[in-house]
């Protein structure tokens, strides 16, 4: 329900800064136009006037690409040709006017929808059928102008994207290419958990192992009972420290618990293994798809595991909570900051994320706090 109330809002803000470009869109239009009238015959004067028509056309044309990134969620090509962007203008401000008359029928529905309320509170009502009409009249106005909104709202999309691009050929060449970087970051990803796998069982386990098979060496060998029970006596914490760095390392390849009981309970345990206090902030209702549990799990595993070793830090705030078709993921802590994105491990978490399409993003200024962050989209 906040989501969506998130969403009207936002495209509503979009809206209305889109009919305030359209009071400079429609003079730039008009002048434009008659200047190029004017210059028709005149090769020379026509170029003369099109370059700072052009750069002006260019000029609104990025604050409406900033708009529509922003409160619109619509991404257009980065370059485009000049008559292109005086095309999109030439037809831009009638939507910045439709999207006045919206908000404008939007604002009276809403007056005449809640009128009732002040009228109740401080006057008699004379004539309840008329304030019972003016009422549903005014929330039906209301109704209206919210459809004739997302209506605008599709039509702006179509006019950029129709002028600006991206073309339905370069979009599928752009998302070509996301998948191939996608999928060689996984092959990456995968090396390099294999990589840290062998390295935990080589330099961790394995010398457990071998200092094992010593001490019991040692126990058979020596012909002092009491000095073969020592012996006995540390083989068996060395097999019980063994094990337990074994646990670890099934633990960091993937837990169990993740199946068996969710993302939160593995998120709990997260939180009560870790060497600093964690709070645990979960707002999901229902359980996210394994795919996006494991993402999630793993971006929060890392990224409190590094907060333990490097950012020097008293408390980690960890925050799960449901977004526009997603997930989200918010991990702070109060350390030194000054984290590094292109470190092996946060830089292993934005290749997880990116593999689900998702975005993943770190700001870590010199002396805290560190925040990161991650979308993870799901159905």
């Amino acid at each position: 329900m906040f989501g969506i109330a998130r969403r009207g809002l936002r495209l509503m803000t979009g809206l209305v800064l889109g009919a305030g470009m359209a009071v400079a869109e429609l003079p730039f239009v008009v002048l434009s136009a008659l200047s190029l009238l004017l210059v028709l015959a005149w090769p020379r004067g026509r170029r003369a006037v099109l370059k700072p028509v052009t750069a002006g056309a260019r000029a609104l044309t990025e604050s409406n690409r900033r708009r529509l990134s922003l409160y619109v969620l619509v991404d257009t090509a980065d370059v485009y040709a000049g008559h292109r962007a005086l095309q999109y203008l030439a037809l831009r401000w009638t939507l910045g006017l439709l999207s006045a008359l919206v908000m404008c029928a939007a604002l009276l529905g809403a007056a005449y929808g809640s009128a009732w309320i002040f009228i109740l509170s401080f006057s008699a009502v004379r004539y309840p059928g008329n304030l019972l009409l003016s009422t549903v009249g005014g929330l039906f106005l209301l109704f209206l102008s919210l459809q004739g909104a997302s209506g605008v709202v599709g039509l702006e999309t179509k006019l950029a994207r129709y002028h600006l691009g991206p073309s339905r050929q370069e979009e599928l060449e752009r998302r070509i290419e996301q998948l191939a970087a996608t999928r060689a970051g996984v092959i990456a990803a995968v090396h390099d958990e294999r990589r840290r796998i062998e390295r935990d069982l080589h330099d961790g386990v394995q010398q457990r192992l071998v200092a094992l098979g010593m001490l019991l060496g040692r126990a058979l060998r020596s012909q002092d009972e009491r000095r073969a029970n020592q012996l006995l006596h540390q083989a068996h914490e060395e097999s019980s420290l063994a094990l337990t760095e074994l646990r670890e390392v099934a633990w960091r390849v993937y837990p169990t618990v993740l199946d068996e009981a969710g993302l939160r309970a593995a998120l709990e345990t997260v939180a009560e293994r870790s060497a600093i206090p964690v709070r645990l902030d979960y707002r999901l209702v229902a359980e996210p798809e394994s795919d996006v549990a494991t993402v999630a799990y793993f971006v929060i595993c890392e990224a409190v595991t590094n907060a333990v070793k490097h950012s020097d830090a008293g408390r980690i705030t960890v925050r799960v909570s449901p977004g526009e078709d997603a997930v989200l993921v918010r991990i702070e802590d109060d350390g030194l900051g000054g984290a590094d994105i292109a470190g092996s491990g946060l830089f292993g978490l934005a290749r997880r994320v990116a593999a689900l399409d998702g975005r993943f993003r770190v700001d870590s200024p010199a002396g805290g706090p560190t925040t990161i962050t991650a979308e993870l989209p799901c159905a």
